[in-house]
């Protein structure tokens, strides 16, 4: 049996070739590249998604392959000298007495616990940043920027990707990382769909996301809703449409969330087309009991069913995009563009749905259009308002790039929102009065099912009025 010498003689003998030196040069020059970046990376500084690629990626590619040249050249010297019949049977001895090889043996093993140490932090910092927002959205800039945009603006905009797309375990871990080759693979060659085809395939289900934060068995009160918008008259008159949404949840059966996630409900549902949007038949059980409501002959295969939960109805709940009408009440709502313009709500919204074939040609446009219509049509109002004119030119070109995005051929209604049934058919897809039992019951239509109309497109609601929320009327 070979002693440690035995072994350590012929590899300190082979590794004296130029493969292994570079090796030993590429890992010396990684390793001193990691420690000039360490300060910026132990101050925890906000990196360029790019450099970040650079810091946590490609570096330690570069670290790891340094170390793997050293074995291959030792392997590969080894081979060549045994062809050539070079291979001494004798090597020099390794006198441990000999402080020489004692100082070399010392750096060996610590230049090797070094490496150890920073491989190890080079893998936990790769994995770390991959996991991060800005590596997610930014780094495939194109690809992701529509998504990237959303949530940046989005009621979970301080929640990391993987929280809701991957969530803990090592399971889905591993399952993202091998999509995720898959899809860099796709940005590399440029065949990549446009726009990202959705609802996302074999997504984790909701009830080990979403409800880690939103505690299912949590009931839900009623709920007052004030949905403002405005006319597209001159004076961009404002109303308001009030509800009181039924929520319900927890461990009732009783309002939205309680009829269809409460103790004991379940529901299945099968759709007919790629989006979800068109749903035939649905299979409701409660208290035990089973009924099926289908629309035409849709007889579906069991493996073709799909168990609802929350994103069936929240499905854009981060990456959120608006209709033009409804991105324009919402400025107009909070002081983005001024009410106080005249037709700015009617021409604002013509200047959105106008194509525009690249971002650069939006940006040149959208605003000299909303400027160029005052300068023309109310010269007074231009001269006197000009700054207010020019803050809403720039609103509404923000409205644009938050919601389409042509290189990813996204535009408006590229993605339907499910919740609700005012911009897109969302709760109707089911509650149609079509859906119809054996017996003949159907899927209710009634609005009171979910919530009680308080106004319907009022100027000063008495709700409202009652609650301070808005002036009465003189």
């Amino acid at each position: 049996m070979k002693t440690l010498r035995g072994w350590l003689s012929p590899l300190v003998y082979l590794s004296n070739n130029w493969i292994s030196l570079v090796g030993v040069i590429v890992v010396t020059a990684a390793t001193v590249s990691w420690m000039v970046f360490l300060p910026i990376t132990l101050r925890g500084s906000a990196l360029h998604p790019y450099f970040g690629i650079v810091l946590y990626l490609l570096l330690p590619g570069i670290f790891i392959g340094g170390l793997l040249l050293i074995p291959i050249g030792i392997y590969l010297n080894r081979r060549r000298k045994r062809a050539k019949g070079e291979m001494p049977t004798d090597f020099p001895p390794l006198d441990p007495h000999n402080p020489e090889l004692r100082k070399l043996a010392a750096f060996v093993a610590g230049t090797t616990f070094i490496n150890i140490i920073i491989a190890s932090q080079f893998s936990y910092s790769a994995v770390r940043y991959m996991d991060t927002v800005g590596f997610c959205g930014q780094t495939c800039h194109t690809v992701m920027q529509p998504e990237f945009t959303a949530h940046q603006r989005s009621p979970h905009s301080r929640v990391e990707c993987v929280t809701c797309h991957i969530g803990p375990g090592a399971s889905w871990f591993v399952r993202s990382k091998f999509s995720g080759a898959g899809q860099v693979v796709a940005v590399a060659l440029n065949n990549y769909p446009r726009p990202i085809p959705v609802p996302v395939r074999n997504l984790r289900p909701a009830r080990e996301t979403c409800e880690t934060c939103h505690w299912p068995q949590k009931f839900g009160e009623d709920r007052l809703r004030d949905i403002v918008s405005y006319g597209e008259d001159e004076s961009n008159t404002v109303s308001h449409t009030v509800l009181m949404l039924h929520l319900g949840g927890g461990m009732s059966r009783v309002g939205i969330h309680g009829r269809h996630l409460g103790e004991g409900i379940s529901v299945r549902y099968y759709a007919s087309d790629e989006k979800r949007q068109t749903i035939p038949w649905v299979e409701y059980t409660a208290a035990g009991k089973t009924t099926v409501y289908a629309s035409g002959n849709a007889n579906p295969d069991p493996s073709q069913l799909r168990q609802m939960d929350c994103v069936d109805c929240h499905n854009r709940p981060t990456h959120i995009y608006q209709l033009p009408v409804r991105a324009m009440d919402q400025a107009l709502g909070t002081g983005e563009i001024s009410a106080a313009l005249p037709f700015v709500k009617k021409q604002g919204v013509a200047i959105l749905k106008q194509p525009y074939a690249t971002e650069q040609e939006a940006e040149a446009r959208i605003p000299a259009a909303l400027e160029d219509f005052y300068r023309n049509n109310y010269p007074q109002v231009y001269a006197q308002r000009r700054d207010e004119i020019s803050r809403s030119a720039k609103a509404l070109l923000a409205i644009f790039q938050h919601n389409v995005f042509p290189a990813m051929k996204v535009t408006w209604g590229t993605y339907p929102n499910n919740l609700g049934h005012t911009d897109f058919d969302g709760c109707f897809r089911c509650h149609d009065e079509q859906h119809t039992a054996k017996e003949g019951t159907t899927i209710t239509q009634d609005c009171s099912a979910c919530h009680n109309i308080l106004a319907s497109d009022e100027k000063n609601p008495k709700i409202l009025v009652d609650l301070g929320l808005v002036q009465a009327a003189k």
